[in-house]
């Protein structure tokens, strides 16, 4: 209780850590206790959404959370049912799809070619 930083716009409240300073783990609210009181309750950091790795966009159907939390939350949360699911995001998997469809058909155009050309010479 020897604390004397006073916090933000409510001079009537002080912080309950030896940590001063306006960070980001340092974010606190004013709550009003079932007593009457008024008391600081610090706020946990957001969390972030997964990241696609190809574009960089936000993962849809993802929660938002911190790695820790992350770590007990069912695996449900932290995918979609997709290949790539929690990795990559649905046009980029898209796009991989139709690239590795285009490459196999044109592999499948050079080999009819080539078989063509052999005919043609062997006449």
């Amino acid at each position: 209780k020897g604390q004397t930083a006073t916090m933000g716009k409510d001079s009537r409240l002080t912080f309950r850590r030896r940590h001063s300073y306006n960070t980001t783990s340092n974010v606190t609210r004013a709550i009003k206790t079932p007593g009457g009181k008024l008391a600081v309750q610090y706020t946990k950091k957001k969390g972030t959404v997964g990241k696609c790795g190809d574009c960089g966009c936000k993962l849809r159907g993802i929660k938002a959370l911190r790695p820790t939390t992350n770590k007990y939350v069912p695996k449900r949360n932290k995918r979609v049912s997709r290949a790539y699911g929690g990795a990559r995001c649905g046009t980029c998997v898209r796009q991989r799809i139709v690239r590795a469809f285009l490459i196999e058909e044109q592999k499948i155009v050079k080999r009819v070619l080539h078989d063509q050309q052999k005919k043609d010479k062997s006449k």
